[in-house]
């Protein structure tokens, strides 16, 4: 593929300046044919038409059921919203 900065992608960072005429004429060549070859596959895969596969998981496939919490864990996050509350009254304020 030619590339807009005058360079061919597979020949290190050949400049297309640098290529004689020949070599110019072939390497369009080959690239017709390989826009010609991607354009046959893509109608043999049938590029157009809907991926089958999804992406991410499966419809139904989430969690089963709710979201439990140990009464360790409730205690200690009521604990950190009482420590909260009673710095912020402290501090003379009604709302946080």
């Amino acid at each position: 593929m030619l590339t807009t900065a005058g360079t061919h992608a597979s020949t290190g960072g050949q400049l297309i300046t640098t290529l004689s005429a020949t070599q110019l004429r072939r390497a369009a060549d080959i690239q017709e044919k390989i826009e010609s070859l991607n354009s046959e596959l893509s109608s043999i895969l049938g590029a157009n038409s809907k991926p089958d596969k999804r992406m991410g998981r499966p419809p139904g496939s989430g969690r089963k059921g709710k979201r439990t919490m140990s009464a360790a864990a409730r205690a200690r996050i009521a604990a950190a919203a009482r420590a909260r509350w009673k710095k912020a009254k402290a501090a003379g304020k009604n709302t946080l």
